[in-house]
């Protein structure tokens, strides 16, 4: 969903993974709530130790930094996490 009255589109996390490519580096995918969006960003293992270390369950983001997301069964997944979390939780919590 897009507010039209700050320009950002609301995402919500649906994946974190591993990167294969760097050590101690964590990949969190966020997601539009039809899982056709997404948006990632990269932390850094040791980023989520110690105070305010918290990850946001949601983000408002640019939809000009949104990716698409090609693959159907991916979108699908995305879609039912992202639906998962935004009824768990609320837009400002963090996990």
């Amino acid at each position: 969903m897009t507010d039209t009255t700050s320009g950002t589109t609301r995402v919500w996390m649906v994946e974190r993974t591993y990167s294969d490519d760097e050590q101690n580096l964590i990949i969190i995918t966020y997601a539009t709530p039809d899982g056709r969006r997404d948006f990632r960003k990269e932390r850094a293992l040791t980023s989520f130790t110690g105070t305010r270390r918290e990850t946001p369950v949601s983000l408002d983001v640019d939809p000009s930094d949104l990716g698409v997301v090609e693959d159907p069964d991916r979108r699908e997944r995305y879609a039912a996490e992202a639906d998962r979390m935004a009824e768990k939780h609320d837009p400002g919590d963090p996990l």
